[in-house]
């Protein structure tokens, strides 16, 4: 059974090699590929409805009353904003009835916007007496479909008016990244939860001997007590809470339980919510930031991106205070990072973040107090172009105006305390205007990217194994290495995104002229093999330390002569060491902190040393590409902001003769490419001063601001405000 299953594996990778060659040659980014990797009935609807949400988080005061409301409402309108992320009403009023007025007043009363029309189908353009041959952009203009439209969307209010009724609460329409239903947070389960990993484990490994053979119990000193390896699944169910934290395979596992048990309850409540209405959105995702250790907690977004394929859209919560500590509060990157992580986990689907942030918070937050940001109508600008240009398509801001008492009273809001518009009330408003504006040439762009960054579920829940004995940092670690050479890239303006490992099992691989992995301290046998192929084909791989320390299983991975490691990169890695302790080590100007690799090349070309001469990057050709060896953890030395020469060098070892296909002197530029236009997204975190962008061999018939339309002339220095930033629209 095994051998044929390998067989039908290397079938299936024979054929998307193939495939993907022959397409390459007229999609050298394999947009089409990418389009169908979360292709689905619901998704080719939003593709074709091609929402824009642009929405926030109606509070009712004490005291509004229905003139007050319709009132805000049309001033929203007026701003530029189509829909409700949420609505919270006094007591004595519902949500229903402020939706219906919502409804009567232009504005959408779901986060979705027209995410949450009907398909529509030729049936229904028949029904409604609309030409068939009608263009889109005109049909979703048409009275009759907003007329159709608008009704069946107050149906929905009133069917769930009549559910609550039935029911006594309404129906969940969301779900919740971390539920503790099984255990705390890291590997802390319940009784519960014990009994039903115990169960999924004889699932997994069936036989009691693999299970022995994948938890290391040949190795010494892992068995549980010390004493001899599982006998039987009887043995097993007595003792295996006793294998303590120097097994990292068995933490890994109850990581990967957790994870797989939360999609399970998360597919069970979108088929309840899909039974109920079948046009109505649901959203997947949940407020966790992505800047958390999430295997840690047992979350793995990537899996619940794509289990709403089906049946919606992935989103991440984005809140300032909340979710950036673990970067130390900064906001301009990560802004970036952390909305192309969630996009690129999703990719060909609908992501957004439809939990954001409207204004300023004082004293909310993960750390309470810790983070004194502020939130103006330049801060509005560099979130919203960061989100827009990492493939969003909408928001939904948290709030449009603040609770008036207690927690989070007067925070986040984009009214002021008084209710009054504010500057970047109006700038959202705007770039939300722009953004509905070119809502078709968003929903077909694409990025381009020169870097794959690798993110690895896996990998990160073998790290979080090595807290459990009191190590909290080392969970950490993955997250800083991808940050930090994420942070390099957008410093040089290098187009990237990130990668994971099913990706590369679809084909996606080619897509990428380098491929990085930071930090992969457990590498498989599977994704070596991923690897090997990508750089056969062409593909250069960089990989830094401790990539390779461990297999998939937490035991040494193999790199002596011979192996499958050395075959590819050329270099067999001896053992680690350590700088910054004991000893200094320099790599031309940079210092070199953290661990570093004994390699002992064999076959590959030593590119640099240290200052003592030991061989600190190497690189191999390998088929028709080239594998890099960094030996010291470059990209975690990038963590942190203000290290400029360990970013040059880990630039120069990673792009090797490839380049950015656009430059922007003094700022930081994104560009989205559609068949239309290409978008860029200048983002200052300085004073004002005026940048020039040179598009390297695209030419455009012209060039305009998207969100003021003011004509630009790209050969010209374009002026971009103190800490904010500008869309600029180039048609091709």
């Amino acid at each position: 059974m095994l051998k044929s299953r390998a067989v039908s594996q290397t079938i299936l990778l024979v054929w998307l090699i193939s495939t993907t060659a022959y397409s390459q040659s007229s999609d050298p980014f394999l947009h089409k590929l990418y389009d169908r990797l979360h292709e689905s009935r619901a998704q080719t609807k939003y593709r074709q409805l091609a929402p824009i949400p642009v929405g926030a988080v109606y509070v009712q005061r004490p005291g509004e009353g229905e003139k007050e409301i319709r009132e805000h409402f049309r001033t929203m309108k007026r701003l530029g904003f189509n829909a409700l992320k949420q609505i919270m009403t006094v007591p004595g009023w519902t949500i229903e009835q402020v939706q219906l007025m919502a409804l009567e007043e232009g504005i959408i009363p779901w986060w979705y916007g027209e995410g949450g029309w009907e398909a529509i189908t030729d049936n229904l353009l028949k029904k409604l007496a609309i030409p068939l041959q009608t263009p889109m952009t005109e049909v979703r203009r048409h009275p009759r479909i907003i007329a159709y439209q608008t009704e069946v969307l107050r149906r929905r209010i009133l069917n769930t008016q009549a559910y609550i009724k039935t029911n006594g609460r309404p129906l969940k329409d969301r779900s919740v990244a971390y539920e503790p239903e099984l255990g705390g947070r890291g590997f802390d389960l319940t009784e519960r939860g014990k009994q039903q990993f115990r169960q999924w484990v004889r699932k997994q490994y069936g036989t009691i001997g693999q299970l022995n053979k994948a938890w290391n119990q040949h190795h010494a000193g892992l068995q549980p007590g010390e004493t001899e390896p599982f006998q039987s699944w009887d043995d097993f169910e007595q003792r295996y809470d006793k294998l303590g934290g120097k097994e990292y395979r068995h933490l890994h596992d109850i990581l990967n339980f957790k994870a797989e048990h939360g999609i399970a309850s998360i597919r069970q409540t979108c088929e309840q919510f899909r039974a109920f209405d079948s046009s109505a959105v649901f959203r997947g995702g949940g407020e966790i930031g992505l800047f958390h250790p999430l295997a840690w907690y047992g979350v793995d977004l990537e899996r619940i991106a794509d289990l709403m394929t089906q049946y919606g859209s992935f989103y991440p919560s984005i809140h300032f205070a909340w979710h950036y500590g673990e970067v130390n509060y900064e906001l301009v990157r990560p802004f970036y990072m952390q909305a192309s992580l969630a996009n690129d986990f999703f990719k060909g689907g609908w992501a957004a973040t439809w939990e954001s942030t409207g204004g300023p918070q004082q004293f909310s937050g993960g750390r309470g107090g810790g983070a004194d940001f502020t939130v103006d109508e330049g801060t509005i600008t560099q979130f919203l172009l960061s989100q827009i240009a990492a493939g969003f398509r909408g928001w939904g801001a948290w709030a449009y105006n603040a609770r008036t008492a207690g927690w989070e009273a007067g925070e986040y809001a984009l009214l002021d305390r008084h209710n009054q518009v504010t500057p970047r009330a109006i700038r959202m408003g705007q770039i939300g205007q722009a953004a509905n504006r070119y809502r078709d040439e968003l929903w077909a762009a694409h990025k381009e990217p020169v870097v794959g960054v690798l993110y690895d579920w896996h990998n990160e829940a073998m790290w979080a194994a090595m807290t459990e004995s009191g190590r909290d940092e080392f969970k950490h670690r993955p997250m800083q290495a991808r940050v930090g050479v994420s942070r390099a890239l957008i410093n040089a303006n290098v187009p990237f995104e990130y990668v994971t490992v099913p990706d590369l099992k679809k084909g996606l691989g080619p897509r990428y002229k380098v491929i990085y992995l930071p930090a992969e301290l457990s590498l498989s046998d599977e994704l070596l093999k991923l690897l090997t192929t990508y750089v056969e084909q062409g593909g250069r791989l960089v990989l830094d330390v401790p990539s390779a320390y461990y297999d998939d299983y937490a035991a040494l991975f193999p790199t002596n002569d011979g192996t499958p490691f050395e075959r590819l990169t050329g270099v067999t890695i001896r053992e680690y060491q350590g700088a910054g302790a004991n000893r200094t080590y320099k790599l031309g100007e940079t210092t070199v902190t953290g661990m570093i690799a004994s390699l002992l090349p064999t076959k590959a070309k030593v590119i640099s040393r240290y200052d003592d001469g030991q061989p600190a990057v190497t690189e191999h050709r390998f088929g028709k590409g080239t594998a890099v060896v960094l030996g010291y953890e470059a990209a975690r030395m990038c963590f942190r902001p203000n290290n400029a020469a360990s970013e040059k060098q880990l630039l120069a070892s990673t792009l090797g003769p490839y380049q950015a296909p656009y430059t922007c002197d003094g700022a930081i530029a994104y560009r989205l490419a559609s068949p239309q236009a290409d978008h860029y997204f200048l983002v200052n975190d300085g004073p004002a001063k005026s940048v020039t962008l040179a598009t390297g061999t695209m030419r455009y018939k012209n060039a305009k601001d998207a969100v003021t339309s003011e004509p630009i002339n790209l050969s010209q220095p374009i002026r971009i405000d103190a800490n904010s930033g500008r869309w600029v629209r180039a048609e091709r």
